[in-house]
C-alpha cells in the first residue's frame, strides 16, 4: 500500500492542509533551471476554470519529468493551483504593492470566485478535480487596502490576499470550500488520493 505522496508545491499552506489530512509527503520542488512562473501565464480570452486546470496540468507534467530526472522512488505526485476571478477577469499573484492595491480595490464591495484545481499522477493514471468557491468582501477604503498591503501578506497570493490572514476581518461571506480558498480543497484532495491508492 502507498504511504506517501510527492507534493510539487512551494506553498506552506498546502503542506499544512496535507498534514491536516494526516498524509505523509515529500516535497518535489522545481530545480533552479526550471521557470515555474512561466507556467502561470494566462492565454488570450482564457476562462478562469480552463486556466487553473491547464496550469495545474502543466505543473504536474513538469513534476513528473522532475521525478524521472532525479530517479526518485515512485509515488503519487500531487499538484494544485489557485486563481481568483471576477467574471472572466483572472487575478493572479500581484507584481508589487501597487498591483495588490489595484486588485483589492476591484474585489472590494463585491463577490468573486476562488478556483482551485488539484491533480494527482499515479503511474500512467491522472486524477483531477476543480473546487469553486465564492468570497464576498465588504467595501474597503483606500486606507484599509493600503494598511493590509503594508503587512506584506498579499504578495505571492492569487487575488492579493490570504483568507487565513488579516484580511478575514473584511470578508462578510464565504460560500464553498474554505480549504479550497486556502489552496487545497480537502474533500476533493482526499477523494483523489484514495482513487490513486493512498490509504487515508
Amino acid at each position: 500500500m502507498l504511504d506517501f505522496v510527492y507534493l510539487a508545491s512551494q506553498s506552506p499552506r498546502r503542506r499544512q492542509l496535507l498534514e491536516q489530512l494526516g498524509v505523509r509527503y515529500e516535497l518535489l520542488l522545481p530545480d533552479s533551471s526550471e521557470d515555474a512562473e512561466a507556467l502561470e501565464a494566462v492565454l488570450k480570452n482564457e476562462a478562469p476554470a480552463a486556466y487553473v486546470k491547464r496550469v495545474t496540468g502543466l505543473k504536474l507534467d513538469a513534476a513528473v519529468a522532475r521525478l524521472a530526472r532525479r530517479q526518485l522512488p515512485p509515488a503519487p505526485i500531487l499538484c494544485s493551483d489557485t486563481t481568483v476571478a471576477k467574471g472572466r477577469t483572472i487575478y493572479g499573484k500581484p507584481d508589487d504593492a501597487l498591483d495588490a492595491q489595484r486588485m483589492l480595490a476591484e474585489l472590494a464591495g463585491g463577490t468573486h470566485r476562488v478556483l482551485t484545481a488539484v491533480a494527482i499522477q499515479q503511474g500512467a493514471q491522472r486524477f483531477a478535480a476543480l473546487s469553486t468557491s465564492q468570497v464576498t468582501f465588504e467595501a474597503l477604503t483606500p486606507a484599509q487596502i493600503e494598511a493590509y498591503v503594508a503587512t506584506g501578506e498579499p504578495m505571492g497570493k492569487a487575488g492579493a490576499y490570504a483568507i487565513q490572514g488579516k484580511v478575514a476581518m473584511h470578508i462578510t461571506r464565504v460560500n464553498g470550500s474554505y480549504s479550497g480558498i486556502m489552496g487545497l480543497p480537502l474533500w476533493e484532495t482526499a477523494s483523489l488520493l484514495q482513487a490513486a491508492g493512498l490509504a487515508i
